[in-house]
């Protein structure tokens, strides 16, 4: 018995053509066995896909994602203003695929197929900064600056490793820079290299050690990352410890709010889920349990 009646199944056409026919022969017979009707659309640029998201929200119970963060954002932007949103199903097909990792999705196409049919339906959190939603991340300073560090080519090829050998040139340069952070019970200032704004468990395909991080708890988590040193590193993986005192951290600061306003002395460019889209100042706040999205069991 189907568990959906109607289905839109979206991925990009611009991916190569014969990679792309394997993963579709992969994903496409697990997945009818749980939808009545499926439409099957071939998008070939973001605009498309904000496009189509929006013509099927209102007919579909189910969307199906098939590619990286950056079709995902481009999905979750197109139907977060909706009053009716499908459920939304990640399949992955980029180089990081970081919320579908949140969602214990595995990142083998069939594998994935099988444990969105068998998964189930959860209510997850989604970010909001000015006009645009994000799902696993907003961040200024080394985040963004990383990812404009990422060769277009050494992605292609490196996939992932295009990722750390980015971070790793981006660290050697980082500069910090002068920030305001308000929320409804506090105001923080002073300098920093990043400021990172979770919602997701993962960057860059690595989960970070934070037990508190959960994408439906009702909470944005604050990272505020004074230094880009050692010392930095060993007090992040020193929060996956319930003796970790968060005021006695010397090199980063940890927030949980539903609201934050940032400002910079100069203007930051954002990452929000890997996309450079907006920058300093910006307002950001939580819609809880905004979405339904289908975790793997």
């Amino acid at each position: 018995m189907s568990k959906y009646d109607e289905a839109l199944f979206l991925y990009n056409g611009n991916a190569d053509h014969e990679e792309m026919q394997r993963k579709l022969m992969y994903a496409i017979p697990k997945l009818s066995l749980a939808i009545k009707q499926l439409h099957i659309v071939q998008t070939e640029s973001i605009e498309e896909v904000k496009k189509v998201c929006i013509r099927y929200a209102a007919k579909v119970d189910l969307l199906l994602i098939l590619g990286g963060d950056g079709t995902v954002h481009a999905c979750i932007n197109a139907i977060s203003p909706l009053k009716k949103r499908p459920i939304v199903g990640i399949l992955p097909g980029g180089t990081c695929n970081d919320f579908s990792r949140v969602l214990n999705i595995p990142q083998q196409l069939e594998k994935a197929a099988a444990a969105i049919v068998e998964g189930h339906v959860v209510d997850i959190d989604v970010g909001k900064a000015d006009d645009r939603y994000f799902l696993n991340f907003w961040g200024i300073g080394l985040i963004a600056e990383t990812s404009q560090n990422i060769d277009p080519n050494q992605k292609k090829y490196l996939g992932v490793l295009s990722y750390f050998m980015s971070t790793l040139k981006t660290i050697t340069q980082a500069k910090s820079f002068s920030y305001a952070i308000t929320t409804d019970e506090q105001t923080v200032q002073g300098e920093a290299v990043m400021i990172v704004v979770l919602n997701g468990r993962y960057l860059g395909t690595q989960e970070l050690p934070i037990s508190s991080l959960q994408p439906d708890d009702g909470k944005l988590d604050v990272l505020i990352v004074k230094n880009s040193n050692l010392a930095f590193f060993r007090e992040l993986f020193s929060m996956d410890h319930p003796d970790t005192k968060l005021k006695e951290l010397n090199e980063m600061m940890y927030i949980q709010t539903d609201r934050l306003c940032v400002t910079t002395d100069d203007r930051k460019e954002a990452d929000m889920d890997g996309e450079i889209v907006s920058g300093t100042p910006t307002e950001v706040e939580l819609l809880p349990k905004h979405l339904q999205m289908i975790r793997a069991k």
